[in-house]
This record gives C-alpha cells, structure tokens and sequence, in this order.
C-alpha cells in the first residue's frame, strides 16, 4: 500500500505563505497529520494536487565583468542572523521565471542581469526544503553590469551586496553561515575557471 493524503486543511491565513494541515495515511494503513507551508494561497493549486513543478522563486547566478560572483549577505528573522544567499525572490502571477530573474536582480542590487543559455534541465524548478514546504525554485544565469544600488529594497529587507572573487568565496564558504543552494553554486564557481563552463553540459 502507498501512502496517501485523504484531506487538507488550511491553518492560517497569512500573507505569502500558508500552513496547511495534512490528513494521511501512511503505507501500513495508518493515520497520521503531517504539516506543509507552502506559498500557495489556495488550496486546490497545491503541488500535492496539481504535481505541477512550478517554480514559486527564482535564484540567480551571477557573474560580473571582473568575474566576481553576486551574493546578498541578508538578516533573516528565522534566525536573527545574516545569511549569505543568491539574489532570489519571488515569480508574481504570470510572470515567467526569466523576467522575474531580471526583476529581482534590478530590485535586491540596482544591477542588470543579462541572461546566459543554459540546457533547461538545469533551469527546471528544484524543491528547496521538501520536508516542510512544497515551495520549488528555478535557477537562472546571466552576467550583471552597472552600479550597486540598494534603492529598490523594501523596508524590511536589511541586505549587503557582496561581490566575490574565488578567494572570498572560498572563505565564505568555511567560515560564515551559507543558505543551500547558495553554496552549491559556490562550490561550482570556486572550482572553474570559466565561471559558466557547467552550462556546457548536454
């Protein structure tokens, strides 16, 4: 027998993500709940229902024109610590990831984000924490060019701009605290010495 879920209910109502209960029954014929946040609002578009790998955020790789990569060390409530990360947010309603990408990195750096060619495989949305949230995440790569400015950010977002060569990402890796995908990119750029030869897989 397979684990199933025989019902949802919604826990809260609150902006940008939503607790969800779940009603199952695991592979032994057993009750149990289990808990889901998630950033979609309404129930019937749930991953679990739709199975549709829709990408709820993007992520950025970016490179600039002295081959420095473009991290954001950001304070994050969850854990009242600053955190180095890609430039990410969220894709709006209709909008496709790509655009989102450009968006973001105008909003989070002042920076432009001029897109490079990747096999889509390696674009396709990826689930970030899937034991808690259904939440999935597309990666997109580009070059960034212009000047640094911080004057898109919302109140609540206290962020640094950092531009990283191999050496200082290769510190910030041992040393400070690194979201996830964060660092498995970094651990891509500190290695090659084109910073987008990966791409260049089939």
């Amino acid at each position: 027998m397979k684990s199933k879920i025989e019902r949802v209910v919604p826990l809260t109502d609150t902006p940008f993500v939503r607790l969800y209960q779940l009603e199952a029954v695991n592979k032994k014929g057993r009750k149990h709940l289990y808990y889901l946040a998630s950033r979609t609002m309404e129930e019937e578009k749930l991953k679990l229902h739709t199975h549709r790998e829709k990408a709820d955020g993007v992520v950025i790789y970016a490179v600039d024109a002295r081959g420095r990569i473009v991290l954001v060390r950001q304070y994050r409530c969850t854990i009242d610590d600053f955190v180095y990360e890609l430039p990410a947010g969220l894709v709006e309603e209709g909008e496709d990831y790509r655009e989102a990408a450009v968006r973001e990195m105008k909003e989070e750096t002042g920076l432009t984000l001029t897109l490079e060619e990747a096999p889509a495989w390696m674009e396709k949305p990826l689930y970030t924490t899937v034991g808690l949230t259904d939440e999935a995440c597309a990666t997109v790569y580009g070059r960034a060019s212009g000047e640094i400015s911080r004057e898109h950010l919302e109140e609540n977002e206290e962020l640094e701009i950092v531009l990283a060569d191999r050496e200082e990402a290769r510190r910030i890796l041992k040393e400070e605290r690194v979201a996830l995908m964060c660092g498995y990119q970094l651990m891509h750029y500190i290695k090659e010495e084109d910073p987008f030869s990966f791409l260049k897989q089939e």
